[in-house]
């Protein structure tokens, strides 16, 4: 890798970073999540970055890809698993990042015997141990699914479970999802790493059988093709969908703030079912039970590697 490309996934990860941190400082009972997502965005845009992917912030069972419709009244409660997802480019080189809090509040001990209360912050705390465990294991020659094991190992340790199906991914210039998948268990996966490669290692731990299911709804789409439509309106949206976000995932809430909301809507349906667009089912644990994340970027080297997210 070029130095000029580290130097841009370095700086997409400090801004990322520097963010995060601060938009963690926020999340309280009551807060609405739009809020926290408004943030995050606008925040990243102000800093000279991109927005990699819109702001994810999926909230105990719901496991990834929820991100606030336009005028989303949904708000966080105490005591709540609050997975906050994010991602920032710089010249394309991208960086993703994610935190699970426990929404804190005075009267957490009224709402959860203390059971529950140390189960859920096992939780957070085994999604930590398996990134922990699995960033120590990276490096060039590693094979894939030993990195997989690391987070297993990590994880059951806790007597939890990490999201079979769900995993991590390698990053390329406009490319959230580059063709490498890591996992969460071993899957005996024999493909090696590459000092360059840029990887992002997202752990899930939850006490449920750790699987997700899709939900019914979307938030987030990726173009796909531009192809003719006799609706002017869906040929506006799909014409505005190639020319602003071709190459990175985007919110459907952008989409109905430029347009208007129930045809807006109507369009990404259309999109969707033609295969225009390919619509991201928010993600749900299949049992119902809680679910926690954490995730770094980092870019392999010889003997280790470089964590752009810290």
């Amino acid at each position: 890798m070029e130095s000029d490309e580290i130097e841009s996934y370095e700086k997409a990860g400090k801004i990322l970073s520097k963010i995060r941190n601060n938009a963690v400082k926020l999340i309280k009972n009551d807060l609405p999540i739009l809020d926290l997502v408004n943030y995050v965005e606008s925040e990243t845009l102000k800093a000279g970055a991109g927005i990699s992917f819109p702001c994810n912030v999926s909230i105990n069972e719901i496991t990834a890809h929820y991100t606030s419709p336009i005028n989303d009244t949904n708000k966080m409660v105490t005591g709540d698993l609050v997975k906050l997802d994010m991602g920032t480019e710089i010249n394309g080189y991208i960086a993703d990042s994610a935190v699970t809090i426990m929404v804190p509040g005075d009267n957490l001990e009224d709402l959860f015997d203390e059971e529950t209360l140390n189960k859920n912050q096992d939780i957070i705390e085994a999604s930590a141990a398996g990134l922990e465990a699995a960033i120590s294991t990276v490096r060039e020659g590693v094979e894939i699914g030993k990195i997989g094991q690391a987070v297993e190992e990590a994880i059951t340790d806790y007597k939890l479970n990490p999201v079979s199906n769900l995993t991590g991914h390698s990053l390329e210039k406009w490319n959230l999802h580059a063709g490498l998948s890591i996992p969460n268990i071993n899957n005996h996966d024999t493909t090696k790493l590459k000092e360059g490669q840029a990887i992002a290692i997202e752990p899930f731990a939850t006490d449920g059988i750790g699987l997700v299911n899709d939900t019914p709804n979307s938030y987030i789409y990726s173009f796909l093709k531009n192809k003719p439509y006799r609706i002017k309106h869906d040929q506006k949206v799909i014409d505005y969908i190639e020319n602003n976000y071709h190459d990175l995932p985007f919110s459907g809430r952008w989409i109905t703030e430029k347009f208007n909301p129930n045809r807006a809507h109507a369009s990404l349906r259309k999109l969707s079912q033609t295969m225009s667009i390919y619509p991201y089912a928010a993600l749900k644990e299949k049992s119902g039970a809680w679910v926690a994340q954490k995730e770094h970027t980092v870019i392999v080297e010889p003997d280790g590697c470089n964590v752009t997210t810290l």
